[in-house]
């Protein structure tokens, strides 16, 4: 007799939130279809080895199952890293008490995230090309030291002479760190997810491999549409206007 009890709903949902979570993970990255290929395994594995008892099977493909694990592990490095470094600033304890300054935390970014709403729709109207990537709880000390440190306030003037045309620094990525521009002329890890629209160039490719590997809010300009685009978990927004840029940062970075 089957003794079915709490443990066992446990037990099940925990798997479940776990491929839940898989599932996501490989969508935002554009590998789909590797996750079907997991949970085809799995399921071919519980059916031939806990069900019917088929051992010989059952063995093989637990051998590929571990096998399988480490090669996802050498694939997803970059998402686990962001994941579990992302679970551990969670309980950081300043993460924490940002609880108990929600209002002033708001009153002190409103200035510089609207100085980089105004430097983008200057840019949107002169349709200059722009990649700016905002910093969150993941640390993106690693990307920084791939441009110029620059370690400067944040204003319109310095962000627009920074992606003006002829400026050495314009084909670059913007870093936004700690209140203030940290770098610029920084290389991006690009995205090959294959749904991506074929009018968007390089840059909303680098802001959307960004945003699948890091925490951080990209905001880019077309520099042949002139249009906003904004980055953020895995997935893109385009033709965003002021209102909605200012409210997506200030959501973002509070």
């Amino acid at each position: 007799m089957i003794h079915f009890g709490i443990k066992d709903i446990i037990d099940i949902l925990i798997v479940a939130l776990l491929l839940f979570y898989l599932y996501r993970l490989m969508k935002n990255s554009g590998t789909l279809s590797l996750f079907y290929g997991v949970l085809g395994f799995i399921v071919v594995w519980v059916v031939a080895y806990e069900i019917f008892d088929m051992r010989l099977t059952g063995t093989i493909v637990d051998k590929f199952m571990s096998i399988g694990l480490i090669v996802l592990v050498i694939l997803f490095q970059d998402q686990i890293k962001r994941v579990l470094t992302d679970l551990g600033a969670r309980g950081n304890l300043k993460n924490f008490m940002r609880l108990f300054r929600h209002h002033k935390s708001n009153d002190s970014n409103h200035g510089e995230i609207m100085s980089v709403v105004y430097a983008c729709m200057s840019m949107s109207k002169s349709k200059t090309g722009a990649l700016i990537v905002f910093q969150r709880k993941i640390p993106l000390t690693d990307f920084e030291k791939t441009g110029d440190m620059i370690d400067a306030a944040i204003n319109v003037r310095l962000i627009e002479n920074i992606f003006f045309k002829n400026s050495p620094l314009h084909d670059g990525a913007m870093i936004i760190a700690n209140h203030r521009i940290a770098a610029a002329g920084c290389i991006l890890p690009v995205s090959h997810d294959m749904n991506i629209p074929k009018n968007l160039g390089l840059r909303h490719r680098a802001a959307l491999g960004m945003s699948q590997v890091t925490d951080a809010v990209c905001v880019i300009v077309s520099e042949e549409t002139g249009s906003i685009s904004v980055a953020q978990g895995g997935r893109i927004t385009v033709k965003v206007s002021a209102p909605d840029l200012e409210r997506i940062l200030s959501d973002a970075l509070e």
